[in-house]
């Protein structure tokens, strides 16, 4: 599910932004499209089916194609989170149609279409909380060196190998699980609460 619709989303939604600044660089290299194979690193990908760790190929953006190059590197950097939050919420919009037939009659089908979409919105949001941590090489640290000033995002820039470095670390060591998983599980139970309206509705016309 994570390397066929998830990642694929999340480089398409840079691609695709980037694209609207006025950078055809993506466009050009045949990254902007949901195919998967367009997006797939090996590596990246044995790792995420050995570890559950793992990531696309990056989809290439060149700023000095921009209109306006802030703006387009913080709005490009924010699509890709903000694309698996917005497929999170229709995740959840559709769990919240399932969940009164599922309630009623659980069999193996309507369990099996439930606990799909719900790791499927489990894993969305948990990349887009992930990629919002303002540490290199990940989409928070190029919007964050954006609103930064000059010397303290030139420190983060010159500084991104070792940033990197710790960030593998405190991920090894488990440091980020507890903080990463509440700020998820805040997001999930939000937009649980804010479709519950749809599953009531469902079951109105039951």
């Amino acid at each position: 599910m994570i390397i066929l619709l998830v990642l694929p989303l999340h480089e398409f939604a840079h691609g695709w932004v980037a694209r609207k600044c006025g950078d055809d660089t993506a466009e050009a290299a045949g990254r902007l499209t949901l195919n998967p194979l367009a997006h797939v690193d090996p590596f990246g990908a044995v790792l995420l089916l050995l570890t559950g760790f793992g990531w696309a190929k990056p989809v290439p953006i060149n700023p000095a194609r921009m209109n306006h190059p802030r703006k387009g590197i913080i709005w490009t950097s924010l699509a890709g989170p903000l694309s698996n939050l917005l497929a999170a919420l229709v995740g959840v919009v559709l769990m919240q149609i399932v969940f009164p037939f599922y309630y009623a009659d659980p069999n193996a089908v309507l369990t099996g279409i439930y606990t799909l979409l719900y790791w499927f919105v489990a894993i969305n949001i948990s990349l887009a909380v992930f990629n919002l941590i303002p540490v290199p090489p990940l989409d928070g640290s190029k919007v964050l060196m954006m609103l930064l000033p000059y010397r303290q995002s030139a420190w983060l820039e010159r500084n991104q190998r070792y940033l990197s470095l710790a960030l593998w670390i405190l991920i090894l060591v488990g440091v980020l699980s507890t903080p990463l998983s509440y700020l998820s599980n805040w997001i999930m139970h939000f937009f649980v609460w804010a479709t519950q309206w749809i599953g009531t509705l469902v079951q109105m016309v039951m």
